[in-house]
């Protein structure tokens, strides 16, 4: 029997809960050969407050999850799993339509897997401004100095500001933290 992704909308912030309550439903009705895997994707992000670096993981898409389930030739979630996830305290409606939800696209379920494989890996940096906006160097060789922002590097975490260094515009790349908004 083939296997599609769908995407179930949740109470917000009580992902990790409905899915731990969906799971041991499974459990306790035999049905995981029907629904082998639900997730919440996550992702980790570097943040600083407090001129505290820390890491955070954040939910990638607040308010759903996702789960694969075994379908039928004619692509239709099994009635005992469309009520087992009906019943789930916190889950709601597939999306797609109350009676006809929609998998997942084979491209999104690609996307969503290898994400989820790879999250271990070093933690993005949580990069809260935007090209244009106005800033003041806060540390380093050019603190103090007013600029504008080029460029935003959320891969490298760093940011290219324009300063104006001795009456001329100078390209300048800093770490993110090292600025603040004016």
């Amino acid at each position: 029997m083939p296997r599609e992704w769908f995407v179930i909308r949740v109470q917000s912030n009580k992902e990790d809960k409905v899915k731990k309550g969906l799971v041991e439903l499974i459990k306790i009705r035999g049905l995981e050969n029907l629904v082998p895997n639900v997730l919440v994707p996550t992702e980790k992000v570097s943040e600083i407050k407090g001129g505290k670096k820390r890491v955070i993981e954040r939910k990638v898409y607040p308010g759903y999850i996702m789960a694969e389930i075994e379908v039928d030739e004619q692509g239709q979630i099994p009635k005992d799993v469309w009520f087992l996830i009906r019943e789930t305290p916190g889950a709601g409606d597939f999306i797609g339509g109350r009676n006809k939800p929609v998998p997942m696209a084979k491209n999104e379920v690609e996307k969503l897997l290898s994400e989820v494989e790879h999250k271990e890996e070093k933690p993005r940096a949580k990069i809260e401004f935007h090209e244009g906006e106005k800033v003041r160097v806060k540390e380093g060789p050019f603190e103090n100095y007013d600029g504008i922002i080029e460029e935003v590097l959320p891969a490298s975490g760093r940011i290219k500001v324009m300063l104006t260094v001795f009456g001329r515009a100078t390209p300048v790349e800093l770490e993110y933290w090292q600025v603040e908004t004016v």
